[in-house]
């Protein structure tokens, strides 16, 4: 047996003051081909320290070999240690066979802290030494999408394809390029590739962006087709209960709507979203207890969720529950982030409780964000009339007949207004 045959062993055993022994062994000896084979097995077990050992070792024998200084600079990349990274693949030269493969490392390491030109130029550069090597052509298209540069990634995406590659490694490139297209909203070209896709390989998450695609073109009951395929393979693939419910809404299927929203919380009673979804549609069925029961969950989730309380408070003011409408809406400025309709309820409940001060104080805090929207300004300025403050109330209808000039109640209105002295 081996020495690296016995350091495995001890390994195995979890006998690590033998391994160090073994190791030590190993380095004293003239077998340079088992020191290389053993580092590599030690980096594949995660034993980065020791594999870093035997690869500054053997770096010391051949100082030249640029493949010794990517495999040491893998160790340091493995443990976080990216400057020590770079100064290894920094070093390895130009000459060198391996010096594409240390650019393309290079690039990923400076994309990580944000140098995104550096890492540009690398890749540009291992393009500009291998032009027909396709993981560099792929490597370029990734770097574009995740930068958002969606014409760049597709060129480099069509380029693989051109030359017949669909896959590189685990990725499908007509999957990668289908995503491209969709976050550049060039759905329709996206749903080509996306059927591409499928019918190379049938992957979960591959189906997912498909169906949320086919969803954001409007093909809705594509998208249930295909939302549906994926539930079937499977049911705890959280995120398609949401965009499959909308996808039912759309079609006017509410009931069916509802259903999957119940489905989904059952995998997933985290997702305020979909809690918040499910009551509305709750509501668009007159389930007014379902609608309360998943806007208090929602709320539960996330007391600051503006969007929830927002509905939920509409569904309170129908109701005639002024005293849930203000302590909710306290709730939320507790949260310190206020949506102005919120001030607007506020003051309806509380001119409907009769604390008319209190009334004008949030008719006063919503009248800036909202003084566009012409159904608050009638409400504010008749609230105005009710508690006597004519000159205001005046301003205001003044201001709504400039939007509607036409409007024959404001012009009476504003008539008896200024004749009264």
């Amino acid at each position: 047996m081996s020495i690296s045959d016995h350091i495995l062993q001890h390994i195995e055993n979890g006998n690590m003051e033998q391994v160090t022994t073994g190791i030590r062994e190993l380095l004293s000896s003239n077998n340079d081909e088992e020191k290389y084979n053993l580092a590599q097995q030690l980096f594949s077990l995660g034993f980065l320290q020791e594999a870093q050992q035997l690869y500054k070792h053997l770096l010391e024998q051949y100082p030249d070999d640029g493949e010794l200084h990517i495999l040491l600079a893998e160790t340091f990349i493995d443990m976080d240690q990216e400057e020590e990274a770079i100064f290894y693949l920094d070093s390895v030269s130009e000459e060198d066979a391996n010096y594409p493969r240390a650019l393309l490392l290079l690039a990923d390491l400076y994309q990580m802290q944000g140098l995104l030109e550096v890492s540009e130029r690398k890749l540009l550069s291992a393009k500009s030494i291998l032009p027909e090597e396709p993981v560099i052509d792929f490597a370029l298209a990734e770097f574009y999408a995740s930068e958002a540069r969606y014409s760049d990634a597709v060129n480099y995406y069509e380029e693989l394809l051109k030359k017949g590659i669909n896959n590189i490694g685990d990725a499908n490139i007509y999957s990668r390029l289908a995503e491209v297209l969709s976050s550049a909203g060039k759905f329709e070209d996206a749903l080509q590739y996306y059927e591409k896709a499928m019918d190379d390989h049938i992957d979960i998450n591959t189906l997912f962006g498909y169906g949320f695609t086919a969803y954001q073109a409007g093909f809705y009951k594509k998208a249930i087709v295909l939302f549906n395929q994926l539930k079937e393979m499977d049911p705890e693939y959280h995120s398609l209960y949401l965009y499959l419910g909308r996808s039912y809404e759309h079609e006017e299927e509410i009931e069916k709507a509802l259903e999957t929203v119940k489905q989904g919380i059952a995998f997933d009673e985290y997702n305020k979203e979909l809690f918040h979804f499910g009551a509305k549609i709750a509501l668009k069925l007159g389930q007014e207890d379902v609608a309360e029961e998943f806007f208090k969950k929602a709320l539960d989730l996330d007391q600051g969720y503006i969007e929830a309380a927002l509905t939920y408070n509409k569904l309170l003011l129908h109701q005639e529950r002024y005293e849930e409408v203000v302590e909710l809406t306290a709730n939320m400025e507790n949260e310190g982030d206020v949506d102005p309709q919120l001030y607007w309820d506020m003051a309806i409940a509380y001119q409907h409780i009769e604390e008319f001060s209190e009334a004008l104080k949030y008719y006063e805090l919503a009248y800036n964000d909202l003084k566009h929207n012409q159904q608050f300004l009638s409400e504010y300025g008749y609230f105005l009339i009710e508690e006597g403050k004519r000159d205001q109330a005046i301003a205001i209808f003044k201001d709504l007949l400039a939007k509607e000039p036409t409007n024959e109640e404001w012009i009476s209105l504003l008539e008896r207004l200024e004749f009264i002295e």
